[in-house]
C-alpha cells in the first residue's frame, strides 16, 4: 500500500512537472514582442478649442507641467462628466490658491463606439486646449494602451492615472504627492505612488458572494507569489508616477488589457523604483467594463505568462525605447 501510494505521488509530481514545462513552453512560443510604439498618423495630433490640429508633445520633451492626468476612456460618454467635473473643480481651485501650480488633463478615448471624444472635447472648449487635451485612438489598445498613449504624449513633472468613473476622489492626489515625496531621494528621479483600497477590503468582502471574495483572495495571492511583492492593491486605477518612472516603466509594458498594472509593477520593482502604497477614498460605481467570473480568469491567465514569459526570456526588460 505504502508502494502504490509512493508511486502515485512520484506520478503526481512528474504529471505538474510536465504540466509546468508545456505551459512554459505554449507562454514563450506565444509571447509577442513589445507592442508598437508608433503611432497612427491620426494619433499624433490633438484638436485645440477652436478645432485646428496640433501636434502632440513627448514624453522625452522638458515637462512644463507640474501635473499631467490621464484619464483613459472607452464609452464613458456617462460617466466621463462627473470625474470631469470633479476633477477640472479641483484642480482649479488649486491654481487659483497657487498661480505656480499648473495642470493638464489628457482624455485617451481609446476607440470608443459613443461620444466620448466629444463629451471630453466640450470641456477642453470650455477651460482651452492648454488644460484640457483629447487624444482618439484610432482602434482599442485596451487600458493600459490607452494610458501609455496618454503618458507618451504628457507634460507633467507628475503623472497621475486616473479612472473615468471617478471612483477614487480626486483631491486624493494630494495624498499620492506627499507619499511620493517621503520616497525622497528619487533613484534618477524615479518614484511611484499607488492608491490602495486594500483598507476596505473588510467592508467589500461584506457585500460580495462566497465566489466573488475567493475570486479575489485567488487572484491576490497569484500577483503576490507570481509577480508583485508588498502590494496589497495593485489594480486601483489611481497611481502617480514622477515623469522618469513613467516613461522607464510605460516604455517597457508589454500587456495592454486587464493585468497591465501588475506588469507595470513588477517592471517598478525590476529596476528598483521606490513604490509607496497609499490609502484613498473609494466608491464602487456602476457600469463597470470588467465580467467578473471571465476577467478574473483572463487575468490569472496572464499572471502566470508574466511570470513565465520574463523567466523564459521571451520577454526581457531593457532601457526606455522612444516612440516613432
Amino acid at each position: 500500500m505504502s508502494s502504490l501510494l509512493l508511486q502515485l505521488a512520484v506520478l503526481g509530481v512528474a504529471l505538474a512537472a510536465a504540466a509546468l514545462i508545456l505551459i512554459s513552453f505554449v507562454a514563450f512560443i506565444t509571447a509577442t514582442k513589445m507592442p508598437h510604439l508608433h503611432q497612427h498618423e491620426d494619433e499624433k495630433f490633438f484638436l485645440n478649442a477652436r478645432g485646428q490640429k496640433e501636434t502632440l508633445p513627448s514624453i522625452w520633451d522638458s515637462p512644463t507641467k507640474r501635473l499631467s492626468v490621464v484619464v483613459p476612456s472607452y464609452n464613458e460618454e456617462k460617466r466621463l462628466p462627473v470625474m470631469m467635473d470633479e476633477a477640472l473643480g479641483y484642480l482649479e481651485e488649486r491654481q487659483k490658491q497657487d498661480p505656480t501650480f499648473t495642470y493638464e488633463v489628457i482624455v485617451v478615448d481609446d476607440g470608443s463606439k459613443d461620444q466620448t471624444s466629444k463629451v471630453a472635447f466640450k470641456y477642453c472648449q470650455k477651460y482651452g486646449s492648454d488644460k484640457v487635451r483629447v487624444i482618439t485612438l484610432v482602434k482599442n489598445r485596451g487600458k493600459g494602451g490607452a494610458i501609455r498613449m496618454g503618458i507618451f504624449s504628457s507634460r507633467g513633472e507628475k503623472i497621475l492615472m486616473a479612472d473615468a468613473d471617478g471612483a477614487t476622489k480626486f483631491p486624493d492626489v494630494e495624498k499620492l504627492e506627499k507619499g511620493l515625496n517621503d520616497l525622497q531621494p528619487w533613484p534618477e528621479q524615479m518614484a511611484i505612488a499607488c492608491g490602495s483600497r486594500a483598507h476596505l477590503e473588510k467592508e467589500s468582502i461584506a457585500q460580495r458572494s462566497y465566489f466573488r471574495t475567493l475570486l479575489m483572495y485567488g487572484f491576490h495571492f497569484l500577483v503576490w507569489f507570481l509577480c508583485v511583492k508588498g502590494i496589497r492593491d495593485t489594480q486601483c486605477g489611481f497611481k502617480l508616477f514622477t515623469r522618469e518612472a513613467a516613461s522607464r516603466t510605460f516604455s517597457s509594458l508589454h500587456i495592454e488589457r486587464w493585468a497591465f498594472d501588475v506588469e507595470l509593477l513588477y517592471i517598478a520593482q525590476f529596476f528598483k523604483i521606490p513604490i509607496a502604497e497609499i490609502a484613498v477614498n473609494w466608491t464602487e460605481i456602476e457600469g463597470s467594463k470588467l465580467v467578473p467570473f471571465w476577467s478574473w480568469l483572463q487575468m490569472g491567465k496572464d499572471l502566470l505568462f508574466i511570470r513565465l514569459r520574463y523567466l523564459t526570456g521571451a520577454w526581457r526588460l531593457e532601457q526606455t525605447k522612444k516612440m516613432n
